[in-house]
């Protein structure tokens, strides 16, 4: 259990450092409906996490357990796959970077973002963290690692549920924050908006960077 803990935290973190949500719920926080919108992204959000890494953990408890003593090509094999799309995307996100002076180039949608109801909040933060690309490749590489590694049941309701925490941690944080002393945080968040607008790029190809080397790494040592 211990082992695939420490499997797993990166790749929650990897989640979790995802600038575009992280504007995103604030941008809902800033704007004029944010009790209703921001914890509607956050639900959403976390039932993503949930769902995609609970999938990919079903489907990777077909391959065989772990055994110290032996290699596991298949494993091995799937990793080095996720390992390599990560640094593709890595590779898209530093090409991305706006040019010195630029104004980074934000989503379309996030103009529309004051306008946005509960529904459809909900819906934006399932969609980013279940359907986005580097997100699936997170969930997918952690879904092996909990699901190959026999662990019991409990055990692996117990390995999600950290992953969920630490992956979502950076969008319930400023959430609950909120709702607790939203005029507090209002000129802090809006400061850390536009301070990860400006280097949501170099982030996000240095995270993917590390994170596929590591499951490359891991990948290789299957064998």
């Amino acid at each position: 259990m211990g082992t695939v803990i420490g499997e797993i935290l990166p790749l929650a973190l990897g989640v979790a450092i995802s600038p575009i949500p992280i504007i995103a719920a604030i941008l809902m926080l800033l704007s004029p409906k944010a009790r209703v919108t921001s914890v509607g992204f956050l639900l959403g959000w976390v039932l993503g996490i949930v769902v995609a890494v609970t999938l990919f953990t079903l489907l990777s408890s077909i391959l065989p357990s772990q055994d110290s003593d032996a290699s596991t090509p298949t494993k091995g094999v799937i990793q080095l796959v996720l390992g390599a799309g990560l640094l593709l995307l890595a590779l898209r996100q530093w090409r991305r970077r706006p040019r010195a002076g630029a104004e980074p180039a934000m989503p379309k949608w996030m103009q529309a973002i004051d306008k946005v109801t509960f529904p459809v909040a909900f819906g934006l933060g399932f969609l980013l963290s279940a359907v986005n690309p580097k997100n699936l490749l997170m969930a997918a590489a952690t879904g092996v690692d909990i699901g190959s590694a026999g662990l019991d049941v409990g055990s692996i309701v117990l390995a999600i549920a950290i992953f969920t925490l630490i992956a979502a941690s950076t969008v319930l944080v400023p959430v609950v924050g909120y709702l607790i002393a939203a005029e507090k945080l209002r000129g802090p968040l809006d400061a850390l908006r536009v301070w990860l607008a400006k280097e949501n790029a170099v982030i996000m190809a240095v995270l993917l960077l590390v994170i596929g080397v590591s499951l490359i790494g891991k990948g290789i040592g299957s064998f």
